[in-house]
């Protein structure tokens, strides 16, 4: 048995392998160069193309850039009207942001329990928390596999309400042989370095409908509307937003990564297939699933460890695992176990059982398109190495 670098061993890496990290290379260094050296550091004609180009590629008329996937999960909820004494139904294993965005325009985020083999929220839990309050749905698409979106639309359709799609793990990504982004209400995306593309920061809603196009420009710049028939300087603000705005150099910056976003897939979904392949045998390990009818694109790769085959809990292999250098993480914390939701909605441990079973066995393991193949290995023999030292005596 090889001994644990946690317990005084060689570690399977010298150097640490983040879970996520950006690939920028020399021509998105000159893109943003180029922008800094024109007239236009803010909003400017870059965030019109980055825009148009957004649109394209997810196939819908429109797409409004702003300043962070949270920004665009706010003005989306914003602009979908919801207010106070609305109710918002998403799922408790997602960044908190799905349902702050929900309490920003102060309605109240109403969870609905997860499917034990996707993750993502269940049709037939949504359809148990729907009331007279209901506005919206916010499915997520986790990990960067679609959640049920056919199921999902024919209860908003039946109920007369707004969906709100987070696919800010999910750009590229495709239902049933359409690009997640054209078969919502809104859908979201985030730049954060760690999605699919960066721009540093910033985030995008993409929609079909114009009504809520024209809404979303107004909110990311304070609510302002221009009267050019009163006079040239003159504005109203009939609803508060917000300065939502993203720079020309961040969308310069998308523009040039969008180039590679099709090579970013193919190598995410690569590494997947690799560790798919190499854990699916380990009894100890269960490896995320993937419907036939979807092409995820694994904005991470999380594993869940059944500890009932293990002779220690989830903590101490996270934490053997970051000794051999393995940069996990654990994606979500159930957003319904976060004091302010307990505190403010009641909600409690034990109200959604398989949200919460998951977390409980969740680890996330490093994927991201500059890893190589050397960098996947360590991963699997890092993964092996810990698992057969803490598996059954």
């Amino acid at each position: 048995m090889v001994q644990l670098a946690i317990e005084g061993g060689v570690p399977v890496r010298s150097d640490f392998l983040p879970y996520g990290h950006q690939w920028l290379d020399e021509d998105d260094i000159a893109s943003v160069v180029e922008v800094l050296r024109t007239n236009w550091i803010t909003q400017g004609p870059k965030v019109d193309e980055f825009e148009r180009k957004i649109a394209e590629y997810c196939g819908t008329k429109y797409a409004v850039a702003v300043s962070s996937g949270t920004a665009a999960l706010h003005a989306a909820c914003a602009v979908a009207g919801i207010s106070p004494g609305d109710e918002a139904i998403t799922t408790p294993i997602t960044f908190p942001a799905t349902a702050n965005a929900i309490v920003y325009c102060g309605g109240k985020p109403v969870f609905a329990d997860v499917t034990e083999d996707t993750l993502n929220i269940d049709p037939y839990e949504i359809q148990k928390r729907l009331s007279s309050k209901t506005k919206a749905i916010l499915p997520v698409d986790f990990a960067g596999h679609p959640a049920d979106l056919d199921e999902i639309k024919a209860i908003a359709k039946e109920k007369e309400l707004i969906i709100i799609e987070d696919a800010c793990h999910a750009l590229g990504a495709e239902y049933k042989g359409r690009k997640i982004g054209s078969l919502a209400d809104m859908s979201v995306f985030s730049f954060h370095p760690v999605k699919h593309i960066t721009t540093g920061e910033g985030g995008m809603i993409v929609t079909n409908n114009g009504e809520f196009y024209q809404k979303l420009k107004t909110f990311r710049h304070h609510g302002i509307v221009h009267k050019p028939d009163i006079s040239p300087w003159y504005y109203e603000i009939l609803q508060p937003g917000q300065n939502f705005r993203i720079t020309d150099f961040q969308c310069a910056l998308g523009l040039s990564q969008m180039n590679k976003l099709d090579y970013f897939i193919q190598r995410r979904r690569e590494i997947a297939a690799r560790y798919n392949e190499a854990f699916s045998k380990m009894a100890e390990i269960i490896t995320p699933a993937e419907e036939d009818f979807v092409k995820a694109v694994y904005h991470i790769y999380v594993i869940q460890l059944l500890e009932e085959k293990l002779r220690v809990g989830r903590k101490e292999i996270f934490e053997a695992l970051r000794a051999e250098n393995i940069g996990v993480n654990v994606h979500y914390i159930p957003v319904h176990l976060h004091p302010f939701y307990q505190r403010e909605f009641g909600y409690k441990k034990g109200d959604y059982p398989r949200a919460e079973r998951y977390y409980q066995r969740a680890i996330t393991l490093p994927i991201f398109p500059q890893m190589g193949d050397g960098d996947t290995e360590d991963v699997i023999k890092a993964v092996r190495k810990v698992i057969f030292n803490f598996g059954p005596i």
